[in-house]
């Protein structure tokens, strides 16, 4: 008997227990007016949906927005409202109904 393959085309590999696991789901939330453009909550999200917009808020920056097409991607990770100095960034894990 042939054993599944536990690789992807682009070679990483599928953990044997994905089936078991239920992928978080988030809605980020961000507070214009305390962003001050750094950048790192766009730099460090591991699915890349946050981009900066072309807006500006009170203090003359410009804040992320998320990537509309992306929206359903985030995975709750939280590691732009950790990194964030300024605390303008917050993400809400979507409850499974």
């Amino acid at each position: 008997m042939a054993k599944p393959s536990m690789l992807q085309m682009d070679g990483t590999r599928i953990p044997i227990d994905l089936p078991k696991h239920v992928i978080p789901q988030g809605e980020v939330y961000i507070i214009d007016d305390r962003c001050k453009e750094c950048g790192l909550c766009v730099e460090f999200c591991p699915k890349d949906i946050l981009e900066m917009s072309e807006r500006y808020n009170k203090k003359g920056y410009k804040p992320p927005q998320m990537i509309d097409s992306l929206a359903d991607e985030c995975i709750a990770c939280s590691f732009c409202e950790d990194i964030c100095p300024e605390l303008a960034i917050y993400v809400e894990e979507e409850v499974a109904a």
